[in-house]
């Protein structure tokens, strides 16, 4: 059995508040790609279609899809949101990754 994904409480709020602005059925779209200075990079977009193997997330007014194939890898993290003094941005507490760069958006495993 794969580990929850979860959205924290801050991600939910930020994301239902992008949503809002995208209009009628948009949803966050969060994948793994290869690439990024650690081997894989998470990858975030705003998108209404949702095929039917997705994994949906849904908190509060936020509805994240995750594609079969980033599933794994994300497998047991949480999507969290923080705004500090190097800026705002939705980060991935990733329990699979091995190692990550500086700029928080890549990871190898």
């Amino acid at each position: 059995m794969t580990a929850a994904i979860t959205v924290s409480e801050r991600a939910a709020r930020k994301i239902g508040q992008i949503l809002s602005k995208e209009g009628e059925g948009a949803k966050l779209r969060i994948s793994v790609e290869g690439g990024g200075c650690s081997g894989f990079q998470y990858k975030f977009d705003v998108e209404r279609t949702q095929a039917d193997d997705d994994l949906v997330i849904e908190r509060d007014s936020a509805v994240v899809l995750i594609d079969p194939a980033s599933v794994p890898f994300l497998a047991g993290s949480e999507v969290d949101f923080v705004d500090d003094l190097i800026g705002a941005s939705f980060r991935v507490v990733n329990p699979n990754a091995t190692a990550s760069c500086g700029c928080g958006t890549s990871f190898s495993v």
